[in-house]
């Protein structure tokens, strides 16, 4: 169940940053009753942003080889890594 506050707790910044840190999940900021904005601890927020980035890669290939870019052997890809990064 997501956390979600009022606007007016925000104030209470201690008890939020213990609550970030702890559930290490976002919590939902309202205001009017309405979403506004989102609190996280940087560590999760760091997690987050690493997914994201393999995810929009993962995306990104799947487009382009749906596009007819040529594709790779991963055996082939593997050894020009190899040789890339290990000489």
């Amino acid at each position: 169940m997501p956390l979600i506050m009022p606007i007016r707790d925000l104030r209470k910044t201690s008890e939020i940053s213990e609550l970030a840190h702890t559930k290490q999940e976002p919590i939902f900021i309202t205001k009017n009753g309405y979403s506004d904005l989102v609190v996280m601890s940087a560590e999760f927020y760091e997690r987050f942003a690493r997914i994201h980035k393999i995810d929009q890669a993962i995306c990104e290939a799947e487009e382009e080889v749906a596009a007819g870019a040529d594709t790779m052997d991963m055996d082939v890809a593997m050894e020009r890594l190899d040789k890339k990064y290990y000489g």
